[in-house]
């Protein structure tokens, strides 16, 4: 039914068309529900930092968690103190907590602990994210910027800038759910300094090889090494040799496939699971001398499982003018109070 879907949501077939009086109904409930907070009905908080929301329009995975860690890295070589929040998706239990490298995986969720990983800032999850920003700020009182993995339709939080993500499906067929893949119609009004129920977004970033229509590019490329779970490093030159298996619990599993193939990499097998799979269950491929070769997201749950997987990482790159707007929108937020909590330098 899944794969159904996604494949009627790229055009307006019979399925869609079907669908599309439920969409109908889903955009009265989201327009009614923005109109809830823009009143004032629903309470929407400020923060006394910039908040930075990297979304989706669409449903599914777009790359929104590369996108964070590129965006995070870029502020901490600006010299700014950055900090990310995020609901932890398919994480067990509620609770709001910091995520730190010993909080497990299933705690903190996968994305949250990739993030944490890769960039080393302060990362909070709660199901609110509010809650998550106020924990952060009092955990971290030299927090200057807040990025937000996820959360366009989290009206509750307040942001200053909005990001959304595409891959190479754009819009699909511009039709809402359950009709298409929109959360909320598209295209959006371009805009500044989205407040509550705001439309638009104030940058679009493509994440796919194929940019669907306007917005900034980037590249992606599996880096020259895989990880083992010290951390130490494999050339992938290494590994041509040698027959692996290669599994994925990401939005697109062949994907990862293909980049590897792509780079000379023999697969004897290959194992798409779904996205955010947990491995409680699953099954140790029989020792056949097969290395097991994975994503860094899979890899944050499956080296305390399975410690001989290597994971190889993804290096994702805005292109730099993507780099260049944000900050021409951020920097003017940051001027007049470069340190909002009272923290000064020497």
């Amino acid at each position: 039914m899944k794969r159904l879907l996604l494949q009627a949501w790229l055009r307006r077939g019979a399925l869609a068309c079907l669908l599309w009086p439920l969409a109908q109904l889903f955009g009265l409930l989201v327009r009614l529900r923005r109109a809830l907070y823009q009143a004032g009905v629903f309470k929407s908080e400020h923060v006394s930092v910039p908040v930075v929301v990297v979304g989706n329009v669409v449903t599914g995975g777009a790359g929104k968690t590369p996108a964070v860690i590129a965006l995070v890295q870029h502020l901490q070589a600006g010299g700014w103190q950055a900090g990310v929040v995020s609901r932890g998706y398919g994480r067990s239990g509620q609770a709001c907590l910091e995520v730190l490298t010993s909080t497990p995986p299933e705690t903190s969720g996968d994305e949250p602990a990739l993030i944490r990983r890769a960039t080393g800032a302060p990362v909070f999850v709660a199901a609110r994210r509010i809650d998550a920003v106020r924990a952060l700020l009092a955990a971290h009182p030299a927090t200057q910027v807040v990025v937000c993995d996820d959360g366009l339709q989290h009206y509750a939080l307040q942001r200053d800038i909005e990001i959304a993500v595409f891959d190479e499906r754009g819009a699909g067929n511009g039709w809402l759910l359950p009709a298409g893949p929109l959360r909320e119609p598209w295209p959006a009004r371009l805009h500044r300094s989205a407040r509550a129920g705001g439309r638009g977004v104030d940058l679009v970033l493509h994440t796919g090889a194929r940019a669907a229509f306007d917005g900034f590019g980037s590249t992606r490329r599996l880096a020259d090494h895989a990880l083992r779970a010290d951390g130490s490093r494999v050339p992938l030159s290494e590994l041509t040799g040698q027959p692996l298996i290669a599994l994925a619990g990401i939005a697109k599993p062949e994907a990862f496939f293909e980049m590897l193939r792509a780079r000379g990499l023999p697969l004897a097998e290959t194992r798409a699971l779904p996205d955010h799979y947990n491995f409680d269950s699953y099954p140790r491929p029989p020792d056949k001398g097969y290395t097991l070769i994975c994503t860094e997201k899979d890899a944050v749950k499956l080296f305390p499982r399975q410690n001989d997987v290597l994971a190889v990482p993804l290096e994702f790159s805005p292109e730099p003018a993507f780099f260049t707007a944000f900050d021409r929108l951020l920097h003017p937020l940051l001027s007049p109070l470069p340190f909002p909590h009272g923290h000064q330098t020497a």
